[in-house]
């Protein structure tokens, strides 16, 4: 068959279709196409050279127009045409949406860009950094400061510290702002055991600061800001009373003395007609002031007529003609002599028929007090407070040895005294009595008085009266103090009430040396034997004076064997906590010269508690010896009267075991005490119970005899045991 050759016409329009084609593939080989996936179809785009083909085809399409001479398909519907013309549709539209977008987030990209460096002062030429970027740039900047701040605040601070002579661990770990506990610690890897209550002095406390990155800095002690205060010196000096101190032995006539004086009854109020307290008066006498100070002459107020002697410018000392010098009168003269002050004597009592005033005069030659007339300068005056003889002549030698002295004192510098006595009143509250020794106290004048202080209310003088102040030498009644202080301690007036409570809190920081101080446990401390029986005692007396003197009175009553133990002795009446503490101390509860409250005595009767009160110190201590002297074991003698060898043992019924015995030495008697020794050993006390021999019963034996002997409570006899029996003796002891 023969083939027919075929000629393929092309038409203009079929060469312009080949030529854009060609120059399609031209385009297409110099330049890359980027293909954004479509999301919604998930077809992708090639960059590779294998993909030209169907990209040629897609521009031939794109390109050719309808004209096109290129036959269809065979076989493709009307609804396959119209759906194959949306989907060509849809395509185009697609591109043209994307091709917005991808204009519109370069718009927005540029925008950022051109606001990055609005903001910024570098150049930025291709990138600029978002707004949430440099939102969280801004936060990240702000933690690390806040961090930073964080650590600084944690840095340890460096304090200047206040250092006191005496400090507890507690106050010093306040004071540096640190934790008690690491102190501790520090310590006990020290190899020191304390607790925060413990005290300690400067010189370690100075150290545990340092450790702990601190400035120590160490304070004044209190006693160098007092010197500092009365080195003032005084300008304005005028003549002041002389103040003086009556001292001698008990019921020798002092008081009666400073009753005539004061033409008052003051012996009438004392208990017993014994002076129980530091007394101060003022007298005016020719226009001449004078102060006096009654002592107590009872032994146990030791304390309170030292104190007296400290304050005075000079001693009267009274001794009754009928008694002569006595303990007391010797203890007054040693006062005085300690206390370098002039001493009067007055011989009391000189209206007696007893009375030989030429004897008292040569037992106080014995003491180195030689009377003027035998060319000494000693003033003796005798004198009667019944008769009131020579009691002119008394007041006038004080004046004439006053005068001798030259006192003077300045009256407008800040006052300072001294404390006699200190009580609570229930209506008052605390009351210090003080004699003024310089300066003049006013109303409102804040002060501190021993580890108290506290700013005048009130002023009264000994008459009862009240004054708006009071000059050197004179006895006045303060109140306004905080607390009851001690009886001697001084009186010191201070600017303002920041001084008056910073110079208490010092004395009071320094008070703590030696309470709880640190200590190393030792063998000997941890293994000592305390066998000595204890008698816990309360006190409660009026006044602080009273108080100080039976603890001391009751703190000299010494035995091996018991001992007292005076767990508190404070001023004012006897409340509820007081019989409370006695209660679970089994402590004595004393009352001197107090009364129990309401409350108190419906607790002590609810608790068996029996309330002592006395108003003579000496019945007080009798107390003290007689309830010490019951605690004592009593005496036990013991008088051996026989003893027997068991030879044989007998079972007897209705009787029991039966020890048959051959008295060896002394006899045995029936009822008598009785032991059993066994190889040397006592195995058993107790009393003989029957004696037999020659089955009747007796009730002795001698030595040489064989009987039958029984032992109440005891039927473990053996062969060999020895009875012995004895009596015993018990005498009660006492101190």
């Amino acid at each position: 068959m023969e083939k027919k050759k075929l000629k393929l016409k092309i038409s203009e329009g079929s060469k312009k279709t080949i030529n854009n084609i060609e120059l399609a593939k031209s385009k297409a080989s110099n330049s890359v196409v980027i293909a954004k996936k479509n999301t919604r179809t998930g077809t992708k785009s090639s960059f590779s050279n294998t993909n030209n083909k169907n990209n040629q085809n897609k521009s031939k399409s794109n390109f050719t127009p309808r004209t096109s001479n290129f036959s269809r398909p065979s076989g493709i519907n009307d609804y396959e045409k119209r759906k194959l013309a949306e989907q060509r549709a849809t395509k185009r539209l697609r591109g043209e949406n994307t091709q917005k977008s991808k204009i519109g987030s370069n718009i927005r990209r540029e925008l950022k860009l051109t606001l990055s460096r609005a903001l910024s002062d570098e150049d930025i030429e291709f990138k600029g950094r978002s707004l949430a970027s440099l939102k969280r740039a801004k936060q990240k900047e702000n933690k690390e400061n806040q961090k930073n701040q964080n650590l600084e605040e944690l840095k340890p601070i460096k304090r200047d510290i206040n250092i006191p002579e005496v400090i507890t661990i507690r106050e010093l770990a306040n004071r540096m702002a640190e934790q008690s506990s690491n102190i501790i610690k520090h310590l006990l890897s020290m190899g020191v055991t304390a607790t925060i209550n413990h005290s300690i002095n400067s010189d370690i406390a100075e150290y545990l600061v340092q450790e702990f990155g601190h400035n120590p800095i160490k304070e004044k002690k209190a006693e160098e800001i007092i010197k500092k205060i009365k080195e003032v010196k005084s300008k304005n000096l005028k003549n002041r009373p002389p103040i003086i101190t009556v001292m001698g032995h008990v019921d020798h006539g002092k008081t009666s003395v400073l009753d005539v004086l004061r033409k008052a009854n003051v012996v009438s109020g004392e208990f017993g007609g014994i002076t129980q307290h530091l007394g101060s008066y003022q007298i005016n006498y020719n226009s001449n002031k004078i102060t006096f100070i009654d002592t107590p002459g009872h032994a146990a107020f030791t304390e309170m007529r030292a104190r007296g002697s400290k304050l005075t410018d000079i001693v009267i000392l009274v001794v009754a003609a009928d008694d002569g010098v006595k303990p007391q009168t010797i203890e007054s003269i040693k006062h005085a002599k300690a206390a370098k002050v002039p001493i009067v004597v007055a011989i009391n009592k000189c209206d007696l028929p007893e009375a030989d005033p030429q004897k008292v005069r040569n037992q106080l030659l014995e003491h180195e007090l030689i009377a003027e007339e035998l060319s000494g300068d000693t003033l003796i005056v005798e004198i009667s407070t019944k008769t009131k003889k020579n009691i002119d002549k008394l007041i006038e030698s004080v004046l004439l040895q006053a005068e001798l002295l030259e006192l003077k004192s300045d009256y407008d510098l800040k006052a300072n005294g001294v404390v006699l006595e200190s009580k609570i009143d229930i209506g008052r509250g605390p009351i210090v009595n003080i004699i003024v020794t310089s300066g003049t106290l006013k109303k409102g004048d804040y002060f501190v008085s021993g580890l108290k202080w506290g700013k005048v209310r009130a002023l009264i003088n000994d008459k009862g009266d009240n004054i708006e102040e009071a000059s050197p030498s004179t006895p006045v009644e303060v109140l306004g103090i905080n607390g009851a202080t001690k009886a001697g301690d001084d009186f010191i007036v201070l600017e303002s009430e920041k001084e008056a409570k910073s110079l208490c809190s010092a004395r009071i920081q320094e008070n703590q040396q030696g309470k709880n101080p640190l200590t190393f446990v030792t063998q000997d401390s941890a293994f000592k034997d305390k066998t000595t029986e204890e008698l816990n005692i309360i006190i409660k007396s009026d006044v602080h004076g009273s108080s100080e003197a039976i603890k001391n009175a009751i703190t000299q009553i010494e035995h091996d064997e018991v001992k007292p133990k005076i767990i508190l002795s404070d001023i004012g009446m006897i409340t509820e906590t007081d019989v409370s503490l006695s209660k679970a101390s089994s402590a004595l509860l004393i009352a001197f010269n107090v009364k129990p409250s309401k409350e108190a005595k419906q607790a002590a009767e609810k608790d068996k508690i029996k309330i002592n009160s006395f108003n003579i110190i000496y019945e007080l201590l009798e107390f003290i010896k007689n309830q010490m002297s019951g605690m004592l074991a009593p005496d036990v003698a013991e008088k051996i009267i026989g003893s027997a060898e068991i030879l044989e043992i007998f079972k007897v019924s209705k009787v029991g075991k039966i020890a048959g015995s051959k008295v060896i030495e002394g006899e045995i008697l029936q009822d008598s005490n009785a032991r059993i020794i066994r190889d040397g050993a006592i195995i058993f006390n107790g009393k003989i119970g029957s004696i037999f021999r020659e089955k009747n019963q007796a009730k002795q034996v001698s030595a040489g005899l064989e009987c039958g002997i029984t032992i109440k409570n005891f039927t473990d006899f053996q062969k060999k045991d020895i009875i012995e029996a004895f009596n015993s003796t018990v005498t009660e002891r006492s101190i």
